[in-house]
Parts: structure tokens; C-alpha cells; sequence
């Protein structure tokens, strides 16, 4: 078994040779003490002006350069290193000098050892020397994706990492710039099939000035994860919106549903409660199922394992069962029964004098009601396309 190691650099001179030589040094350390045979090195100049390029070609003969002309960005730099590599484990790390490449057997036992898919170093802890505004970041996007995701970890955006080759087609596609690292975390972090486990390392002061502005791409790490908790788990967003909505709603409708109880009617000023309460419903309804059928939708196309493709979120076992028929048809009841008389009345006399709050009750009910059904049965389209998907899984 290999690694690859990856060094993307953009104009990194004062610490090039440092950091190549410590990697070069840790190889048969690495090797020593981990389950690998052998331990490579890539360096990716990634449109370097300076030096770095002419310090990197003085170990030309005991590592591999990748030269881009123009700055192409750093996931492009690591891809670039992981596609022209034939090794099953792929790596990399910063060339500033704040991480240790022996760190790296850490790391690949994370992996052959403990059963890890992706395994990084984690820089926050008690001696990391890393500045506050970015220990505050980290801490904010792992709180972020500590919600969104099915799996936590401490330090989403770590520069030093291990992966299985074998699992890139799981984590494509990742962008090109200094948002790549919190990408594949949201990525690994969302998706179940990929496990990824991270360790406490040591984190130093980098070499050179840092390329990374903090509220540019704490804008971009934030985009990211929310793209990808929508691509993998969007059913924690909706169903957030959908709670808060639907309690927004309640509150509404508190003050006229106390008055009707004591008085047996609403006056005419609660009108705007009705129809604001009313609309909140029907997001609210609409939210729960548009949750519970995009989760569908990701188990059946993008997860592989069987396990995983039936709903395990409470929304989604409330949808699949009766009881959803049962709930339909009561509203449907309801409905009926709240303007009931009035029909009756204008079948008859061809006049009715029922209060406005009954039929505004009655469009909310029934809009949601229907609502209701759409899901189903798109649930039921659905679950023929996953029982189909499962059979398949059967023959494997």
C-alpha cells in the first residue's frame, strides 16, 4: 500500500524546501510504523511567482513537480496531485510549515487500522498554536455541520488529511479554491457511507503570510455547507423551518381560538390572525413534505447501501405510515363538517349566513389536506423506485 503526499504551493519560498525535506525525512518513519509500503511526494506550484518553483526542482529527483502556469486555486492544486497518482492512499498538507508530515502515520493508522474512509488532523486543542479568528471559525462551521450532518468533527477545514483513493468518485466534485477542505468534510460529514475520523495534532505558527481572508472564505465555506447539507441532508433545513413556521402559526392563532372558546365566535378584526395562521399552515405542511420527499429522493439516487435508503427520520416514518391516510381524512372531515350546514342551507334556500371563519378555516384545511396527497403519492412513486433499487441490492 502507498501514499501519496500532496503539497499545493503559491508562492511559498520562505518554507518550500523545509517543508519538502521534512516530508522527505518522515518517509521511512511513516513506513516504519504503519501498515505502508512506500510514501511519495508531490509538489504542485499553483502559478507560483516567486521561487518556489526553483527550490522545489533541487529535490527533482526524490519527489514529483506539477507546474501551473497560472494560479488555478488549492483544491485544483490537490486534485491535480491526487489524478496523476496511482497510490491507494492519497494525502496532503500545507507547505506553510504549520503541520508535521510524521503526523502522516497518524493518520494512514486512522485509516488501516480503524476503518476510516477520510482521516484528518485536528487542529484544534490545547497545543495548537493556531490564531483565535480561526479557531472561532472552525468552531462556528463545526457547530454548523455538527447540525446538519450525520457524524461531527472538531476542525472542518484541517490542512492535513489521509483518504482512500477508492472513495473520490463519493466526494466529487470538490471546488477548486481554499474552500476544498470544508467541502469534503461537509461532503464525508453528510453522507453516512463515508466514515471519517480525525485526531489531535500539533498545529504551528505558518511561514509567510496567509492566503486565506476570513470573511471572503468564511462566506464560501458557509456556501458549501449549505449547498451540500441540501444535497445530502435537506430534510434538517426544511424541517427546522417548517417547526418554526408551524409554531409562528399557533401563536397566531391562540387569541382567536381562546375567544371562541369562551365566547362561541371571532370578531371580524381576526380575520388577518386567520389568514396569516392559515398561510403558516399550508408552508408549514408543504415544508414537512417537500422534507420528507427530498430525503427520499436522496436515499434512492445518491446512497448505495440498503440499509440506508429507507427513511430513519421521525417526518419520514409518520408519512410512510396509515396514519398519514388517517390524518388526511380526518382534515378532509373536518372541512366538510365546518361548512356542512352552510351548503345544506344554500342547496335548499339558495342563501347562507355562515361566519366568514368557517370557510377560511375550511380552504386551509382542505389546501392542506391535498397538500398531504401530492406527497403521498409521490411517496408512493417513490417507494416502487426504491423497492426496485432494494431488489437490485438483493442480487448483488
Amino acid at each position: 500500500m502507498r501514499l501519496t503526499i500532496v503539497i499545493p504551493a503559491l508562492n511559498e519560498e520562505q518554507s518550500i524546501k523545509s517543508i519538502i525535506e521534512k516530508c522527505l525525512d518522515a518517509r521511512d518513519s511513516i513506513v516504519k510504523d504503519s501498515d505502508l509500503k512506500e510514501v511519495d511526494v508531490t509538489v504542485v506550484s499553483d502559478g507560483s511567482t516567486d521561487n518556489t518553483v526553483k527550490y522545489a526542482n533541487e529535490y527533482a529527483d526524490q519527489i514529483k513537480i506539477i507546474v501551473f502556469d497560472k494560479n488555478q486555486g488549492y483544491g485544483a492544486a490537490i486534485k491535480k496531485g491526487w489524478d496523476e497518482s496511482d497510490a491507494e492512499l492519497l494525502g496532503f498538507l500545507d507547505a506553510d510549515g504549520t503541520c508535521d508530515p510524521l503526523f502522516f502515520k497518524e493518520l494512514t493508522n486512522l485509516i488501516t487500522k480503524d476503518g476510516a474512509d477520510i482521516a484528518l488532523g485536528c487542529r484544534i486543542n490545547e497545543n495548537s498554536q493556531m490564531p483565535l479568528t480561526r479557531r472561532f471559525g472552525n468552531k462556528i462551521f463545526s457547530i454548523i455541520l455538527s447540525f446538519l450532518a450525520s457524524q461531527k468533527v472538531k476542525d472542518t477545514a484541517s490542512g492535513m488529511r489521509v483518504i482512500k483513493k477508492e472513495i473520490l468518485q463519493d466526494i466529487y466534485p470538490l471546488p477548486d479554491g481554499l474552500h476544498f477542505t470544508p467541502a469534503m468534510s461537509a461532503v464525508a460529514l453528510s453522507n453516512p457511507e463515508i466514515k471519517i475520523l480525525e485526531k489531535d495534532m500539533l498545529y504551528h505558527e505558518r511561514e509567510g503570510e496567509s492566503k486565506l481572508h476570513v470573511f471572503k472564505d468564511g462566506v464560501r465555506f458557509f456556501k458549501i455547507i449549505t449547498k451540500l447539507s441540501f444535497m445530502y441532508r435537506p430534510h434538517v433545513i426544511l424541517t427546522l423551518f417548517a417547526f418554526i413556521v408551524g409554531v409562528v402559526s399557533l401563536v397566531l392563532m391562540i387569541e382567536p381560538i381562546n375567544y371562541y372558546i369562551n365566547f362561541g365566535e371571532v370578531k371580524e378584526f381576526m380575520i388577518y390572525r386567520f389568514c396569516f395562521s392559515g398561510l403558516g399552515s399550508v408552508i408549514t405542511t408543504l415544508l414537512f413534505s417537500v422534507s420528507f420527499i427530498s430525503e427520499k429522493i436522496v436515499r434512492a439516487s445518491i446512497l448505495k447501501s440498503r440499509n440506508e435508503i429507507s427513511s430513519k427520520i421521525f417526518i419520514g416514518r409518520f408519512f410512510d405510515s396509515k396514519l398519514m391516510w388517517v390524518l388526511i381524512v380526518s382534515l378532509l372531515v373536518a372541512g366538510f363538517l365546518l361548512i356542512g350546514d352552510s351548503l345544506k342551507m344554500r342547496i335548499t334556500t339558495g342563501e347562507t349566513y355562515e361566519h366568514w371563519s368557517r370557510y377560511i378555516a375550511m380552504i386551509f384545511i382542505y389546501t392542506n389536506a391535498f397538500i398531504l396527497i401530492g406527497a403521498k403519492v409521490i411517496n408512493y412513486t417513490l417507494r416502487l423506485i426504491i423497492g426496485k433499487k432494494e431488489y437490485l441490492y438483493t442480487k448483488q
